[in-house]
Formats: structure tokens, C-alpha cells, sequence
């Protein structure tokens, strides 16, 4: 990991009408990136589909454990 990946960004989206911010290091905007790219979406439309179902979890840890399922998978698959 770069220094520069450890980097926290906060990114403004719009979820189901509501402009929201999220905070996540570099290196998960970049994996982000490339969930919604192997699912076909946008990076907004991924995000709403994880605020819907993350409960009462925050919705940056929320991010974060998907994505960790999302790289288990693949290492699974390899």
C-alpha cells in the first residue's frame, strides 16, 4: 500500500434523493471502482444498493466489509 492509498477522500453522492458524503481511504474508492465495474453499475448505484442493506451499520464500514467479501471471493475463484 501506498502512503497515498492510506489517504482518507470524501466523495459527495446522491442515494435514493439525498445528497450524501462518504469518507474512505484511497485505495477503497479505487476498489469501489472496480466492484462496480465487474457488477456493470456506477459507483453511485453500487453504493445504494449497499446503504439499502447495511441496517443500522455505518454506511462506511458497510462499504468496507463489502468490499472485503467482494476481494475474498475473487481469491476464491483464482
Amino acid at each position: 500500500m501506498t502512503p497515498a492509498s492510506g489517504r482518507m477522500r470524501k466523495h459527495s453522492l446522491v442515494i435514493a434523493g439525498h445528497s450524501t458524503s462518504i469518507s474512505l481511504e484511497e485505495a477503497f474508492w479505487d476498489a469501489l471502482k472496480e466492484l462496480a465495474r465487474a457488477r456493470g453499475s456506477s459507483v453511485a448505484a453500487l453504493v445504494a444498493e449497499i446503504d439499502a442493506e447495511r441496517g443500522e451499520a455505518n454506511l462506511s464500514s458497510a462499504l468496507r466489509v463489502r468490499l472485503l467479501e467482494f476481494y475474498r471471493e475473487k481469491a476464491a475463484r483464482a
